[in-house]
């Protein structure tokens, strides 16, 4: 089953005339202007296919949904899982290994023997 984020959508917020390339940005993460300037490249020189596959693609694809990130960081990620999840599935392994690493740490300090903290609280009763 595919995500909502991983899918591709026609993006019409930021679109010229139907959304397709701004989409596809949105997809790949490669700048807009690259798709639109390719797109219009190859709808020139394979002139009715160019121009029908443009139109199939913006009937057949859905709209993107309002909301469907919180901020351009979520975008980017999102886009660099559609481009290699293995990548991103590592990344995110590393950083819960890190902050797991940082916890031990707190947890080992926080509970092994400190003779000055356990003198101070003798000292205390």
């Amino acid at each position: 089953m595919m995500s909502v984020r991983t899918k591709f959508y026609l993006d019409k917020a930021n679109a010229k005339w139907l959304g397709v390339c701004s989409g596809l940005a949105d997809y790949t993460g490669i700048d807009v202007i690259w798709l639109r300037v390719g797109v219009a490249l190859l709808t020139f020189t394979t002139f009715p296919m160019g121009l029908f596959g443009y139109l199939l693609i913006a009937w057949m694809a859905p709209s993107r949904p309002a909301g469907l990130y919180e901020g351009p960081d979520e975008a980017k990620f999102w886009q660099g899982v559609r481009s290699n999840p293995s990548r991103s599935t590592a990344e995110v392994r590393s950083k819960f290994r890190d902050i797991d690493r940082r916890l031990a740490d707190i947890e080992m300090y926080y509970t092994s023997r400190n003779t000055r903290l356990a003198d101070e609280i003798d000292s205390l009763r």
